[in-house]
């Protein structure tokens, strides 16, 4: 069992079921260096500080905050593997994963120091001094076991961790001596989730930003398919980024693009290619799931547009799935509320079909950083962390049908708070994705009127914040969608 690449939680599980067999698991064993032939080495690609600017708070500021949860739970050392969390904590970004902006390292936060445990080919003069200024001790990123195994309940009363977001190696590391406290949650993603007025701003920039690349997409795409020209899921893929690209402050995709035309809209995580990639064709739908990072925040949505005649099936779901978004869009909720419990806004409408998608309703969403985080979510099965206002959460309804189509409608939700009543605080949603919705599949007959009342307002707000920034075709194109 190689430690370095299991987390912990997974590997005590996994020796755990092997005692029952008898089996001996030697926690020492390293097999992928000689069976992984040309295995990749840890990227040494440069990290970079985002600005307070756009993070809204100083590295030293949030350990501080950090700190004061540690003392709440009766410890004074924490142990970070998660490169989201110790990106959120101490304002540093990368490029070493595709898609998500964090750079390979560890983190130690205690009482007495901070320590980032990093390869020093990755840091520039710039982001040593700003670590540094913050207080920041910088180590070599091999020595992380070495420190954690020096612990000792003279140095530390009480080590705080996350077994599911550590590895092996270094939760073997502990000293046996040493009182530990386990969760399933970290005080830093609880801190993460819930973004600052800078962030939220930023959010709002990125969205206004995204949306205006989309418009460019979906007018380009409604140009080449009535001229007939060859469109197909890459072309689709390749041109939203083009378009993206262009904006201010864009840095990569947020996640593989999934553009599914007809059967390939039902493959969940469908991606197109160069053997599967199909000609979208003058009929039926296409589902496009998307997104981008930006400096000042990350996206992500998902379209469904008809690219040809569809049928009354189509419409009669795609109009209920839009209904569900719709109904999850416009809920106020009590404080305390978790996502389990407005699960059935988004499902009601197809469950009444006896219909189901089995993916979540939502997942929380990073802030210039992993596109699916944590601790909120929304979905079927029972989660603890309650829905706070600055959490940003997607709204994702959807419906496949296998080898016909796929039906999913997406937008970003800010948790915001709403009114104090006698009965406590309670809670709201602000849409913040801005992107029009194909209202030519839509079955108004099945449509409420605070459904089409919320549908026109929202898609007035899209135009009014998008305009500015369109081509005059560009603008008549969206005039014509709301």
């Amino acid at each position: 069992l190689e430690g370095a690449v299991y987390a912990a939680s997974d590997a005590v599980a996994l020796i755990d079921y092997f005692k029952k067999y008898n089996i001996r698991v030697d926690s020492g064993f390293a097999p992928y260096d000689k069976i992984w032939k040309d295995r990749p080495a840890i990227p040494l690609n440069k990290a970079f500080i985002l600005p307070e600017r756009f993070s809204g708070e100083s590295a030293s500021s949030k350990i501080n905050r950090l700190l004061e949860e540690m003392q709440a739970r009766d410890c004074d050392l924490t142990l970070l593997a998660s490169l989201d969390m110790i990106a959120w904590l101490f304002n540093l970004r990368g490029n070493d994963i595709d898609y998500n902006p964090v750079t390979v390292c560890y983190a130690i936060v205690s009482k007495n120091e901070t320590v980032l445990f990093i390869h020093p080919q990755k840091l520039t003069p710039e982001v040593t001094e700003y670590l540094q200024g913050e207080g920041i001790i910088l180590a070599a990123y091999e020595k992380m076991a070495d420190y954690v195994k020096k612990l000792s309940p003279d140095s530390v009363k009480g080590i705080f961790i996350t077994p599911n977001k550590i590895n092996y190696q270094i939760y073997t590391s502990i000293p046996e001596n040493c009182t530990v406290h386990e969760a399933t949650v970290h005080p830093v993603d609880q801190l993460k989730a819930v973004k600052n007025e800078t962030e939220i701003a930023g959010f709002r920039r990125a969205m206004q930003r995204d949306g205006v690349a989309l418009v460019k997409f979906f007018y380009w795409l409604d140009q080449q398919l009535q001229e007939g020209k060859p469109v197909t899921e890459l072309d689709v893929s390749a041109q939203l980024k083009a378009f993206r690209s262009e904006q201010d402050y864009f840095f990569s995709e947020s996640f593989e693009t999934i553009a599914g035309y007809g059967a390939h809209g039902a493959i969940v995580h469908y991606a197109a290619t160069e053997e599967t990639n199909a000609k979208i064709l003058p009929e039926g739908l296409l589902l496009i799931d998307s997104g981008a990072q930006y400096l000042d925040g990350t996206t992500d949505i998902t379209r469904t547009v008809s690219v040809g005649p569809v049928t009354d099936e189509m419409k009669k779901d795609y109009t209920n799935i839009l209904k569900g978004n719709i109904r999850l869009a416009m809920a106020k909720f009590p404080k305390g509320t978790v996502g389990m419990q407005l699960d059935i806004l988004a499902r009601q409408f197809i469950w009444q079909e006896g219909q189901n998608f089995l993916h979540g309703t939502g997942h929380g969403v990073g802030h210039f950083l992993n596109v699916h985080e944590g601790p909120q979510s929304i979905r079927m099965n029972y989660n603890p962390a309650p829905l706070q206002p600055g959490m940003v959460t997607s709204n994702e309804p959807g419906l496949y049908k296998a080898g016909q189509y796929g039906i999913r409608t997406e937008n970003l939700l800010l948790t915001i708070s709403d009114k104090t009543t006698d009965f406590g605080e309670y809670y709201a949603f602000e849409t913040l994705t801005l992107c029009p919705v194909d209202k030519k599949i839509i079955d108004w007959s099945l449509m409420d009127e605070i459904e089409i009342q919320w549908l026109n307002a929202y898609h007035q707000k899209v135009y009014d914040l998008l305009n500015p920034s369109l081509s005059i075709k560009e603008k008549e194109w969206l005039k014509n969608q709301i």
